[in-house]
């Protein structure tokens, strides 16, 4: 059975995934995307085997899945109409579903889910796995070239200035609750790996504005009973947006895959 597919945004990870499914995906079919410039839109479409129809953001929910890949602040206009349709919500920000999570109570009534993927990370199953059991602690650093960051309501509200960085600078030290509203653009990351393992508050995270980077790097370190581990990921920016790794399309398009695949891997 074919399950089709609708993406809310069309930018660095909305329009790569958008091209993989038109050239095609088993068990898969994009049948609708919402975005703000429709022309742009158009024009990004126009050679697609099978254009998918363009529509308003809650229309979204007569698909199957729905993906979101939209600014935090447009999240609810996705997210509501999809859970109380009963669909698969794929988030991608994260950050804004951690004050969220009474959302959960109406995906249960509605028969819905919602699936947050593993995005620029790596080893999430090894998180949750670990928190099965007890948890000392999880922290993540992120570094990222200084345009990375630029624009964070926090730096903003704190006077935090990054142009011009000759050396790595911390502008943040805390949890990822914290760090969810003060970077809603840029600790998806954080917000995922809080929700696979001890939640936002006992997460960790520290962000560091670092021009002697190119890439996104990630380090994750684990203290559990289970097991004691470390992890480091260096992502590639996008072309078109610093703010989101290239490995994220590609994320997205493996949990995808995941639900019309009769092979699952990993927990």
């Amino acid at each position: 059975m074919t399950m089709t597919v609708g993406i809310a945004g069309l930018g660095a990870i909305g329009l790569p995934l958008a091209r993989a499914l038109d050239a095609g995906v088993d068990g898969l079919s994009l049948i609708a995307i919402a975005v703000r410039d429709q022309t742009k839109a158009l024009a990004n479409l126009a050679g697609f085997r099978h254009p998918p129809r363009l529509v308003e953001l809650p229309d979204l929910a007569a698909a199957d899945i729905v993906v979101e890949c939209v600014p935090a602040s447009q999240f609810e206009r996705v997210a509501l109409p999809a859970i109380d349709a009963g669909r698969i919500l794929v988030v991608l920000s994260a950050g804004a579903l951690l004050p969220r999570m009474h959302l959960m109570r109406r995906a249960l009534s509605a028969g819905a889910r919602v699936i947050v993927p593993t995005g620029a990370l790596l080893g999430l199953d090894a998180v949750r796995a670990a928190a099965e059991g007890p948890v000392e602690s999880v922290t993540i650093e992120t570094r990222k070239p200084p345009s990375g960051l630029e624009g964070a309501p926090y730096l903003e509200k704190n006077s935090i200035s990054i142009s011009g960085l000759t050396k790595p600078l911390l502008v943040f030290d805390g949890n990822a609750l914290d760090a969810a509203a003060g970077f809603p653009a840029n600790v998806n990351v954080a917000a995922a790996l809080a929700l696979a393992g001890i939640g936002p508050v006992r997460t960790k995270v520290r962000i560091w504005a670092d021009p002697n980077v190119d890439r996104n790097v990630h380090t994750i370190q684990v203290e559990a009973d289970a097991a004691r581990f470390t992890m480091k990921i260096e992502n590639v920016p996008s072309d078109d947006n610093p703010r989101t790794g290239k490995l994220v399309a590609l994320s997205v398009l493996a949990c995808l895959r995941g639900l019309v695949s009769p092979l699952k891997v990993g927990s």
